[in-house]
């Protein structure tokens, strides 16, 4: 009986440290025990932070776990928010407006990077047909379901004498569909951004490019999403990864040689054109006046148009509480 006793405690205990064990399996260690944060961050192939942060071990430093996925457009990393495929996203304005209008979403921080530079990267190509802005009446015009880029269009063509309701606006799914129907003739004019597109774009014996985005009074905001429930259950952590973000935004314009290996390495991303891209996008975590007045002005717009159904106050989506604590002197607001 005593042996038969021995061994059902032996059991127990193997059970124990068994099921123990397989709780541990579950979680990521931080260097001193901590559970790490897991994370899943939409992202793009030209975005240089989150791929320098997760190569660089900056991630891993502020102890988030962090898995990247990559979308076409950030547009579509937002949506991907709405169905629990990301727990983090980052935007321009547009997206990140509409989101938090249908959602329990909060825009915690803008990537500071609505610059004239940043600007002049968005390019407007048409067919070599249209020699001038007020040759688009009547036209076809490619937009990116879910962007920014239908605001764009309102603003660039009203500062040329033309009403939104005299062009016809073609959404598609990404910048290869609307390189496809440019070529085609299906479409007159696309907005492009980033070095890649823009050479891929200006080599089309079709096309040809017509302006950017810094003739224009449009300046594109970029910022950081996630949901109130994280940012309920894992605060510590969410200011954790906006700490990362920042370093891995600083690291990359420092080392632009290694970042462009990495973007190289883990995307394909053409080392040129990351080399071209960085100096003009240079990411610096915070929130400033500037940003939220361009938030407030799109936002009225979105309403105007109703692309918002229903109006909401914009500083309720606003939860600055968490960059302010990460970095006290940027977040600037009157």
């Amino acid at each position: 009986m005593k042996d038969r006793s021995s061994f059902k405690r032996w059991n127990l205990v193997l059970l124990t440290v068994a099921v123990a064990a397989a709780l541990m399996a579950g979680c990521s260690s931080g260097k001193n025990g901590d559970a790490k944060l897991k994370l899943r961050i939409a992202d793009i192939t030209t975005n240089t932070v989150f791929q320098v942060a997760k190569s660089k071990g900056f991630f891993e430093k502020h102890g988030i776990d962090a898995e990247l996925v990559t979308f076409a457009t950030p547009a579509e990393g937002v949506n991907a928010l709405f169905i629990k495929q990301v727990d983090v996203a980052f935007g321009a304005d547009f997206p990140l407006l509409n989101a938090v209008s249908k959602g329990d979403y909060s825009i915690i921080a803008s990537s500071g990077t609505a610059t004239e530079l940043s600007a002049s990267e968005w390019k407007l190509f048409v067919r070599k047909e249209i020699g001038s802005a007020a040759d688009l009446k009547g036209k076809k015009l490619s937009f990116s379901r879910g962007t920014f880029v239908p605001y764009l269009w309102d603003v660039y063509l009203a500062e040329n004498g033309i009403d939104l309701s005299e062009v016809e606006l073609i959404g598609q799914g990404g910048f290869d569909e609307a390189y496809v129907a440019l070529k085609k003739g299906e479409i007159d004019g696309a907005w492009v951004y980033g070095a890649v597109l823009n050479e891929k774009f200006g080599a089309l014996e079709e096309a040809r490019e017509l302006t950017d985005m810094s003739q224009t009074p449009v300046r594109l905001g970029t910022g950081l999403i996630t949901s109130n429930e994280l940012i309920g259950s894992k605060r510590d952590g969410v200011i954790a990864f906006l700490k990362a973000v920042d370093e891995a935004a600083r690291y990359a314009q420092e080392h632009p040689d290694e970042t462009a290996d990495i973007l190289y390495k883990e995307v394909k991303q053409p080392r040129e054109a990351t080399l071209k891209d960085l100096p003009k996008n240079p990411w610096n975590i915070g929130f400033t006046q500037k940003a939220y007045e361009g938030m407030a002005g799109q936002k009225q717009y979105m309403v105007d148009n109703g692309i918002i159904e229903k109006d909401f106050n914009l500083d309720d989506k606003l939860n600055l509480e968490l960059v302010r604590e990460a970095f006290p002197d940027r977040v600037e607001l009157k």
